[in-house]
Parts: structure tokens; C-alpha cells; sequence
């Protein structure tokens, strides 16, 4: 009997534990099944490419070693075997009592040394991490299943059942009787806009940095002192403000004021910063939640998802569905604020409750019953001021602009650091409850495709990331040291970029005070938006050509459907352009329909990528077991 072949291409976090779940199954469905493993990428299996050890070591991960696990748990509702292992905070605490015997490069064994659950890894540290991982799946693999790992790029895939897997370089196929894309963030080629920028750029003899990942981007011809827009304001921005500063050479000082100095080298640019909110992304807090939230979700939970699925003809996200979101992280804050600090709230515990359960999002009964039990304004949550905090402000000068925007970070920065506002952290909590559920609401397409690209797809999604995937706060601090060392100047919000063909420069101006600035350098600090359709990859390419992949298209009512950008999967299996559901093609990761977070999966919350894990490991298995 010939072994069972599966190809899994991409060898990262998601591919890693689509194989640990491939594991744990086996034993129910393989009966004795030889499967021969093809992990195929050209970075090392467990980190892959964007964890990989050679990155700087000055980036570092914007969560917290206790909220980062790959394992499941007993929370985890999915049909497989729970089989548990150490999130990176037990892991990293085992390898430093001498539990683990793994051996480690030693820049990150020295951050072993002084790291806490509630610290901010170095990527190279939850590269060591991951790699510890991979291997501890391969050892725990049962006999019947073989491991071979490809160092290359798949390019194309042909034939039926089984399929044909062409490498790179290769001057033959290997032979998969089911494959599974784990290819994590799309890279996509230049969209129009950026394909005039670029255009713009090489006739006037400028430089453009079109939207890529950050560490993968060389910016070595970015010139000393040289003036460089840059667009965007999130977390790439962060990356590159490093790279481009202390990674050529500078140094920050800590004063005895607590407060950090930067000291230039004399390599760096010089970056002018702006976007559509204008301010940086919120720090994550530096502190645990003061008691034990309830249940959540509440507000928008499995029967509310049920009941909007139920209701006639489309919805619109911002209509619909908001009210609910919005309730359930309001619910999420106000909990800890009663838990923990109810001395600030002046309404007994079960009156709030039962008012708040009982008002509309935003209704005069919400509004009155906050303005009377929560007196102090701080401790309200004003979510149309956390979307968009410059809102009706402006500036006489870009100095005034930027002294606001300082007093703004060291506001942020000062309730981040503080357990008094803890009730952040349960909005924070809240709006991770919804994620799976907006997911789960999805599946059932009852959000019509404008809503959901633009409402949900555009502003939810940055809302989100805005509010709950901040950076460290040390990297606020130190953004603040850039701007008072003369590095970093802001640029403020609604920011316009274009160009100046008869001075040959970028231009850059928004919302925030008048004027323009110019420079010869424009940098998008962004990832690009997915799109199956503009696919870099090669194999996604061929696929997409071939017809043998489709994008996902959502319908509109009145109207013809809407391109997602996103790869069209039912259940995990990919659909083609007949719409027939492929039997043995698989594709996971956030941008497929078979939706989950990018972000990595926090211990003992259910979380909906290790659900998926386990139902696409248990298909594959399932296949292996008729197969002949």
C-alpha cells in the first residue's frame, strides 16, 4: 500500500499547526496509513518567513509572551483531541529553569535571562520559539507519518487527483494527493496607484517604496538627512522607524527623568509621517485586567449572530451589526470598571447591569446611564473618539500640529502604564470575543459586499488593529525621542499624497494645518491589500490563471457581486472557477474566506485558527483513509 501524499505550502506558524493537528487526528483516521509530509518553503519550518531568525533584532513582537500559544486547549471547540504544549511564556520559562533542553543563539538566551510574561519579545526570540515547536511536533509524530522538508517556492500545481507540486528549480513535480496553501498575507504586485507612483518616481528620477513587509525591504539607498514622506502610521511605520534610526547606528539614552534621548548617529533620514487618523496606533497596555471579566461575548454572541442571519434581505455592517459590536466592547470595559474600580462608578453593580442590558448602543437611555453612573470623563468610553481623535481639530502651523500630537502619545502612553484605566483592557478583551463572531457571520453572507469591504474589510479591521494591535509602549517612547531629536516630524490626519511634475517631488498635505511639504522619497508603511487577482506568488498566480483558484466574490443586492480580494474557500477547500468545491486543495489563513486573525492565538480563548487547524487536518485525513 503506497503512502498517502500531502503538500502543505508554507511552512510557518499556520502550516506548523495544521501538521500538529494532522498528528493528534491520526490515530483516529489513518489505521495503520504510511503519509509522507511535503513542508514546502524556502525559509525554515515553524517561524518561515515572517519569523525567521535573520531579521534585525531590534523588531520585536507587539504581543506579550502569555498571550502567544500554538497549542490547543480544553476551550477549543473542534472535533480533534486536545494536545497541549506551552505558550511562549511557559515555554521561555521552562528553557530558562532547564526543563527544555534546547539550544539557543545567545543573543536570545540573553533575553531569557530578564524576560516576564508581560514583556515584548524580539521576533528572533518567538523565531526560537516557533523552531522549538516544529520540532517538538516532527518528535511527537506518529510512526506512520514521515516528514520531508523543501527549502524552495512551489510555482505551480497541476493535475487532478493526485496533483502535481512543481518546485522551484526542479525538474520534476512531487506527487500530492492533497495540498494545503498556508501562505499566511498575500503579497500583492502594485495596484494602479502605486503603479503611477512608481512610474511618477522613475521618470523624475525619485524614490518609491510601494506597500511591502518591512524586513523584507531594502532601504539602504534611503539617503542620510534626506526628507522622506511616509504614509502610514501602524505598525510597519514602527518597523521601519527603527530600522531607519536606531538600526543605522543611533542610540536611545534613558534620563534620570525616566523619559528617553535619542542620539543620532548622523545616518538617518529624516521621516514625515501622516495617514487617514493621523496618530499612532494605541500602546498595548502593560498591565492584567483587575478581576475576572464575565463570559464573553454577551452582546454579540452565537444567538445574536443567529438572529441577524435570519433577518430578510442584506445586512449593512454599520446598521446592523455595530450596535451589537459596539455594546459588546462597552460591556467589555464597563465590567472591569465595576470589577475593579467601582468606587468610580456611582450606580450599585446590578442597577448598571441591568440598565446597559436593557438600552440600545447609543440610545438616550446608553448616554444617560453612562453620564450618571461614570461621572469622571476618562472613565467613559467614547468610541467615536478613540476612531478618530483628531476629528474637528486643526492646527495653525505644523509646530502647533505636532506639540498636540506629542501631549497625545504621553497621554496615551501615561493610561496604557496605568492599572487605574484596566478598563481598556477589557474593551480590549471584548473586542477580541467579537473577532470570532463577526467571522462566524460572515460564513453566512448576509452582509451585503459593499458593507463588508468597506465597512467591515476597511474601517472595522483598522479599528481594530488601531485600538487593540498597538505596539510596546517603549516604541511610543521612543517615537517621541525621534520627534524632539528633529528624526520624526508628523504630518497629521487625512493625508494626500501626489506629485509635482515640474518640480519633480512628492507632495504630501492633510487635514490636520496648511501647507505642503515635498520630498524625493515617498515610503508606503503599509502592507499591501490582498488580492488574488494581483497575486506576487507564483503558485497563486498559475492557480488563478489556470482557474483551479477563484477570488472570493460577495453578492450585492441590487447589483452584480464584489471581488474580495481574497482566495474562495468553502470549509477550507478551495473553489474554482466553475464553482466546483476541490476535494484535494485546501487553503488556510486571513485572506481566504475560511477567514481567522493574523495575529497569533491567545492560550484558553477558543480561538477560531486552531478550530480550523483541526477541521482541515481532520479532511485530509479523512481523504487519507479511502485513499488507494
Amino acid at each position: 500500500m503506497s503512502a498517502f501524499q500531502l503538500a502543505i505550502v508554507g511552512a510557518g506558524p499556520r502550516g506548523i499547526g495544521v501538521l500538529e493537528r494532522i498528528s493528534a487526528n491520526a490515530a483516529e483516521f489513518a489505521r495503520g496509513r504510511r503519509i509522507v509530509v511535503h513542508l514546502i518553503d524556502p525559509y525554515p519550518p515553524g517561524p518561515g518567513r515572517i519569523w525567521r531568525y535573520a531579521q534585525s533584532p531590534l523588531l520585536r513582537m507587539n504581543s506579550m509572551p502569555e498571550d502567544v500559544t500554538m497549542f490547543t486547549d480544553d476551550t477549543v471547540r473542534m472535533d480533534g483531541p486536545v494536545s497541549s504544549g506551552p505558550s511562549l511564556a511557559e515555554w521561555a520559562e521552562n528553557v530558562r529553569r532547564g526543563r527544555l533542553p534546547v539550544r539557543l543563539p545567545a543573543d536570545v538566551e540573553a533575553e531569557l535571562a530578564s524576560l516576564t510574561g508581560r514583556s515584548f519579545p524580539t521576533r528572533r526570540l518567538q523565531s526560537a520559539y516557533l523552531s522549538w515547536v516544529y520540532d517538538h511536533v516532527r518528535t511527537g509524530l506518529p510512526d506512520t507519518i514521515e516528514i520531508r522538508e523543501h527549502r524552495v517556492r512551489a510555482t505551480a500545481i497541476t493535475g487532478a487527483e493526485p496533483g502535481w507540486v512543481w518546485l522551484e528549480g526542479a525538474s520534476r513535480p512531487l506527487r500530492a494527493d492533497a495540498t494545503v496553501l498556508t501562505v499566511g498575507h498575500i503579497d500583492a504586485e502594485p495596484d494602479r496607484a502605486a503603479t503611477e507612483l512608481a512610474a511618477f518616481a522613475e521618470r523624475a528620477g525619485l524614490s518609491y517604496y510601494p506597500p511591502g513587509y518591512t524586513a523584507d525591504v531594502d532601504y539602504s539607498a534611503v539617503a542620510p538627512g534626506e526628507p522622506v514622506i511616509v504614509r502610514g502610521f501602524g505598525l510597519a511605520f514602527v518597523d521601519l522607524m527603527l530600522l531607519l534610526t536606531e538600526g543605522r547606528g543611533g542610540r536611545f539614552d534613558r534620563l534620570d527623568t525616566g523619559t528617553l534621548r535619542y542620539v543620532p548617529s548622523g545616518a538617518e533620514p529624516v521621516l514625515h509621517v501622516g495617514s487617514r487618523r493621523g496618530v499612532p496606533y494605541h500602546a498595548k497596555p502593560g498591565y492584567a485586567l483587575g478581576g475576572a471579566l464575565p463570559p464573553l461575548p454577551r452582546f454579540f454572541g452565537e444567538a445574536t449572530v443567529r438572529e441577524l442571519a435570519e433577518r430578510t434581505g442584506s445586512l449593512d455592517f454599520r446598521r446592523d451589526v455595530w450596535p451589537h459590536v459596539a455594546k459588546e466592547i462597552a460591556w467589555g470595559y464597563y465590567s472591569e470598571l465595576l470589577t475593579s474600580h467601582p468606587h468610580r462608578v456611582h450606580l450599585a453593580r446590578a442597577d448598571f447591569e441591568a440598565r446597559f442590558a436593557e438600552a440600545g448602543w447609543d440610545s438616550p437611555a446608553m448616554r444617560s446611564l453612562v453620564k450618571t453612573a461614570v461621572p469622571a470623563y476618562d472613565d467613559r468610553l467614547d468610541l467615536t473618539a478613540l476612531d478618530r481623535p483628531l476629528e474637528g481639530r486643526t492646527f495653525d502651523t505644523a509646530e502647533d500640529f505636532g506639540k498636540y500630537l506629542r501631549s497625545h502619545i504621553e497621554a496615551d502612553l501615561g493610561r496604557r502604564a496605568n492599572p487605574a484605566f484596566s478598563a481598556d483592557l477589557g474593551a480590549f478583551v471584548a473586542l477580541l470575543s467579537v473577532y470570532g463572531q463577526l467571522a462566524a457571520l460572515v460564513a453566512t453572507g448576509k452582509i451585503g459586499a459593499r458593507s463588508q469591504l468597506s465597512d467591515l474589510d476597511g474601517w472595522w479591521h483598522g479599528f481594530f488593529s488601531f485600538f487593540a494591535s498597538g505596539p510596546p509602549p517603549q516604541r511610543l517612547a521612543e517615537l517621541l525621542a525621534l520627534q524632539e531629536a528633529g528624526i520624526v516630524h508628523f504630518l497629521g490626519s487625512g493625508l494626500r499624497v501626489g506629485t509635482d511634475t515640474e518640480r519633480r517631488l512628492f507632495l504630501a498635505d492633510g487635514a490636520s494645518f496648511p501647507g505642503t511639504f515635498s520630498a524625493r522619497t515617498l515610503i508606503e508603511a503599509r502592507l499591501p491589500s490582498p488580492s488574488v487577482t494581483a497575486a506576487a506568488d507564483p503558485l497563486l498566480r498559475s492557480l488563478y490563471e489556470s482557474g483551479r483558484l477563484t477570488e472570493e466574490t460577495i453578492p450585492e443586492q441590487p447589483g452584480p457581486a464584489i471581488g474580495s480580494g481574497r482566495i474562495h474557500t468553502r470549509d477550507g477547500r478551495m473553489i474554482d472557477v466553475n464553482g466546483h468545491v476541490h476535494r484535494n486543495l485546501f487553503a488556510l489563513g486571513p485572506h481566504t474566506s475560511t477567514r481567522s486573525a493574523g495575529a497569533f492565538t491567545r492560550p484558553r480563548a477558543n480561538a477560531l485558527s486552531l478550530r480550523q487547524n483541526d477541521m482541515v487536518a481532520r479532511r485530509i485525513l479523512a481523504l487519507a483513509a479511502t485513499y488507494r
